[in-house]
């Protein structure tokens, strides 16, 4: 019987592959160096518009998952992490079901996965951007025009290869961390500081006002009279950041980090040298960020999909069950919302007053995300070489076991924590996720557990780099 890595497996030679840094240690430093080079990279392609594109507006149908799929509209970085993400989504989901089969224990068939991973993020880059061009989110087609057209697509493509090519470099031992991972923070610390000190104005209907809370802050305190009124409408303002934005996203950063915290420690010690000892830690975030990344990639392509159906065919009934949409009257940029079918309960209550307008809508999202993202989660342990049969055999690998457990029985031990951790870490991500959009945090309920996940992942490996560079202490 072929199996569907053989048959991919001819067309993995064209995809782009980085060489793995072996033979020889990079210092830190050097780590530290391409690390940032990546991200210098992708900040300036975030910033270099795309060629060709013929906008009638300001509209971002895709605005309020940017952050999240580290992208920027109208430029190189049009599409960010979001084909690299689907595929992993589509290739794990695949793994899991046990339609594709692939042994976590050779290296060989691990790397034929990942790059049949990479295949697909680039088949997908360019239906994604063949996608837009026609769906009218660079204009009118037809006035964008078949050559103008086909460039834009090349140019997405060309930064779908360089995002793989950057998130490989560091994930390969050149850099720290993961490229997807730094994308997203970076974007998200951006939205956060930009909406807290912006100094672009707008007219809401109550005069000239600033769009970072901050500032506004003290602009209202400067220039109304009544400082109460002025402190009321700081702190409360719709439509437009403000104060308790940016407290809530401050309490939610705090309460990611605490939880960050949790853990349990299993004790090993090395069966080659006597009293060596250490501890396996399994966090309450086994699996991290992965979860809502994940997730995110998933509403993000309903969205669009939904969008660019509706869009052309309004009046389609199966189209309106997918998801209808509206201008956000509201918006200061003229957005579109989904106000109706699958798209619709797929999206966030935007408030706790919009929960008791339409609970069914709150019941159906928070179902969604706690359920999906403990799916995610549950099923990422065993394509990511983080089952317990996988940790199982890398503490062998170093010679460690479990004291007072035979090596056989070692599985035991680790099947009663890293599931139960990897599913119950998942719904803890989502309630957290739920709770900040409840709250109002800027940048997302998911966006703040991306950055911080990610934050705590890099002062991690900062440690763990430090502490290999100053001994070799052991660590897991």
């Amino acid at each position: 019987m072929v199996r569907f890595l053989d048959i991919c497996k001819p067309f993995v030679a064209i995809v782009p592959d980085v060489e793995e840094a072996r033979g020889h240690k990079i210092p830190f430093k050097e780590k530290m160096i391409y690390t940032i080079v990546t991200l210098f990279i992708f900040l300036v392609c975030c910033q270099i518009p795309l060629y060709g594109i013929y906008m009638t507006d300001g509209s971002d149908p895709l605005y309020w998952l940017r952050a999240v799929m580290a992208s920027n509209h109208g430029t190189l970085m049009e599409l960010g992490i979001s084909p690299l993400v689907t595929s992993n989504l589509v290739m794990q989901l695949l793994a899991g079901c046990k339609i594709i089969d692939v042994d976590q224990s050779s290296k060989e068939e691990q790397a034929l996965f990942n790059g049949i991973q990479k295949l697909f993020g680039m088949i997908i880059t360019i239906g994604q951007a063949t996608a837009y061009v026609l769906s009218g989110m660079y204009g009118d087609p037809s006035k964008v025009g078949v050559v103008n057209g086909i460039l834009i697509v090349l140019q997405l493509v060309f930064a779908g290869i360089i995002v793989i090519c950057l998130d490989e470099l560091l994930q390969k031992g050149y850099g720290l961390g993961s490229g997807i991972s730094i994308f997203i923070a970076t974007n998200i610390c951006e939205s956060v500081i930009w909406r807290a000190l912006s100094p672009m104005t707008f007219n809401m209907g109550r005069g000239t006002e600033f769009e970072g809370a901050i500032i506004a802050l003290f602009q209202l305190l400067i220039t109304r009279n009544d400082k109460v009124r002025a402190l009321r409408e700081a702190f409360f303002r719709p439509n437009l950041p403000n104060m308790s934005n940016l407290i809530a996203t401050v309490i939610v950063f705090l309460i990611v980090v605490y939880f960050q915290g949790f853990r349990v420690e299993i004790p090993v010690c090395s069966q080659k040298v006597r009293g060596a000892t250490g501890t396996y830690p399994i966090r309450l975030f086994y699996t991290s960020n992965i979860p809502i990344i994940l997730q995110s990639a998933l509403v993000s392509n309903v969205y669009f999909i939904s969008q660019m159906l509706y869009r052309r065919f309004p009046t389609n009934m199966l189209v309106s069950l997918f998801g209808t949409w509206a201008s956000n009257p509201h918006s200061s940029q003229g957005q579109s919302i989904p106000v109706g079918g699958v798209a619709y309960y797929l999206s966030p209550p935007s408030s706790f007053s919009n929960v008791l307008y339409d609970p069914i809508h709150a019941i159906v999202y928070v179902v969604f995300v706690l359920g999906s993202c403990a799916i995610f989660s549950k099923t990422w342990i065993e394509v990511s070489g983080s089952s317990p049969r996988d940790v199982e055999r890398q503490l062998k690998e170093q010679q460690m076991m479990i004291p007072g457990h035979r090596a056989e029985k070692m599985i035991d031990v680790l099947e009663r924590y890293i599931p139960t951790a990897a599913a119950f870490g998942g719904l803890c991500i989502g309630l957290l996720s739920i709770t900040a959009d409840m709250l109002g945090a800027i940048g997302s309920g998911t966006g703040i557990l991306l950055a911080v996940s990610t934050i705590n992942q890099y002062v991690e490996t900062f440690q763990k780099e430090m502490g290999k560079e100053m001994g070799g202490k052991m660590f897991f």
